[in-house]
């Protein structure tokens, strides 16, 4: 069970620094489409700032789930591993529900099957 929790935590760091991707530097349109917002919106300069923002927060996030699975060893890289997917299911929740549903698929669902296994590994 361990290397499940393992390889779907390095899934989910891998996919945090894509949507960073996705946030800072795709086109205009590409960041429409895959977020489900206008066009328009997505032109405002706050709207850029916004993203970009919210770019380096996922990437951030998606680098240090990465960086623990080498990094920490025995309970010590589980346990953060926890903390870790606790925020990218109330993240995933979050998005799912203020910006599009498929986040709830994405990026929530994946993170809360982890997080139970990984509590089953704990306790």
């Amino acid at each position: 069970m361990g290397s499940i929790i393992l390889v779907l935590s390095t899934i989910i760091g891998i996919l945090h620094v894509i949507i960073m991707g996705l946030e800072m530097f795709a086109s205009n349109e590409k960041q429409a489409q895959t977020f489900g917002m206008s066009l328009e919106f997505v032109k405002l300069p706050n709207a850029q700032i916004a993203l970009k923002n919210m770019g380096i927060y996922n990437g951030s996030l998606g680098l240090v789930m990465i960086a623990s699975v080498f990094i920490f060893q025995g309970t010590t890289r589980f346990s953060v591993l926890l903390l870790l997917n606790v925020f990218v299911v109330i993240v995933g929740l979050y998005g799912g529900k203020t910006v599009t549903k498929s986040i709830y698929l994405i990026q929530a669902l994946p993170a809360l099957i982890t997080l139970i296994l990984i509590l089953m590994k704990l306790v």
